[in-house]
């Protein structure tokens, strides 16, 4: 019998945490434990996952031609060239409308074809973010050590939990090894108590992770980003793996 797909949205509260690189590097590890994974990203007029995931000008249709039904979902599916297993929904370069009810109509039919959805929402808690919520079994949280992410991650996991979402988790990108001495943020369990939801995963800051997403390449799997995130694509399947990876 086959297992019903899990929808993963991928929110930050604070923009410029790196979800956007984050929700396709853990597509892509998704499907390279054999899952058909689909991308759909969501923050119109702020378009980059299709530069990310190498299908920049492969693309015809965009989410908001698929939820206003100017086409069918099947005709905006694009793979990624770079990381197989993985397809990818982009969002438009400018307007658009995020509805809840079109987006869950979207989401069941996409079950019959992939394993693992991944909705990459807008910052803040907007249109993106409500219909995702509506849809999604899980929330990752991506934000920065610093107060401001932080703080604002906290009030995107209350809205969350508030709303009925079972799981939510913290995943801190772009450690550095003095992100606790420059931050005014003391350590990861401030981290953790500030936005006062379980972490699952620690990314580091990666020079190799921003010329990949910037130059439409894969990520190097001797790249310590790399094994971060498929580190934590297997704690999402169930796997017990350290929670930092060195």
């Amino acid at each position: 019998m086959r297992i019903e797909p899990k929808v993963t949205m991928i929110a930050s509260g604070k923009g410029g945490t790196g979800k956007s690189t984050v929700s396709v590097l853990l597509g892509s590890r998704l499907a390279a434990r054999g899952k058909k994974v689909l991308l759909i990203e969501l923050d119109s007029g702020l378009r980059s996952v299709d530069i990310i995931a190498g299908v920049y000008g492969k693309t015809v249709y965009d989410i908001e031609d698929v939820l206003s039904g100017r086409c069918e979902g099947g005709k905006a599916v694009v793979e990624s060239p770079i990381y197989p297993g993985l397809s990818v929904i982009s969002a438009p370069y400018e307007g658009g409308a995020v509805r809840g009810d079109a987006l869950e109509v979207l989401t069941k039919r996409m079950t019959d074809y992939f394993d693992e959805i991944i909705l990459d929402t807008a910052a803040g808690m907007g249109e993106a973010f409500q219909a995702a919520a509506r849809v999604s079994d899980r929330a990752l949280l991506v934000l920065t050590p610093d107060p401001v992410a932080l703080r604002d991650g906290h009030i995107a996991a209350d809205a969350l939990l508030d709303g009925g979402m079972r799981t939510v988790r913290l995943v801190m990108n772009r450690v550095r090894a003095d992100s606790f001495r420059t931050s005014g943020v003391r350590d990861l369990d401030e981290c953790i108590d500030t936005v006062a939801v379980q972490l699952i995963a620690v990314l580091p800051e990666s020079a190799e992770v921003q010329r990949a997403a910037a130059q439409g390449q894969p990520l190097a799997a001797d790249c310590m980003a790399y094994r971060a995130v498929d580190a934590l694509a297997a704690r999402l399947q169930g796997e017990l793996v350290p929670l930092v990876v060195r």
